[in-house]
């Protein structure tokens, strides 16, 4: 399976938070998946940190592409074509790291790993 970690699972992935269930643990555990985290996700947690907005955030921010590395996980670049696509979906849902996401996974085929059931209204398939 191709996994997209939304922001929230790969930093509770990071700090074994509880709020993760099993199924997705297990899924990104699971060396048989390949694990994708976004450039969004880099943005979204730098900025959230430098506006007081995630605290203790901010090593993870300082240093997002060697947590990555750490954990074996993939990072996905932004493309045009996301960008694109990211910015002519359709509804209400404003949150551009959200809408990136939701591009991405898409555009690349991906599952997104995320508790948040909005994914749901944009036909990608969501674990959580």
């Amino acid at each position: 399976m191709r996994l997209l970690l939304d922001t929230h699972a790969f930093l509770w992935w990071l700090a074994g938070d509880k709020r993760m269930t099993s199924r997705s643990r297990a899924a990104i555990a699971d060396e048989a998946n390949d694990i994708y985290v976004s450039a969004a996700s880099a943005w979204e947690v730098a900025t959230k940190a430098r506006l007081g907005k995630l605290q203790g955030a901010e090593f993870i921010a300082q240093e997002f592409g060697e947590h990555l590395a750490l954990q074996g996980f993939t990072g996905l670049n932004i493309t045009v074509e996301h960008g694109q696509r990211a910015g002519n979906l359709p509804g209400p849902h404003r949150d551009p790291f959200d809408r990136m996401l939701i591009a991405q996974a898409q555009a690349e085929n991906l599952t997104v790993v995320s508790n948040e059931a909005v994914f749901d209204q944009y036909g990608v398939v969501r674990l959580w």
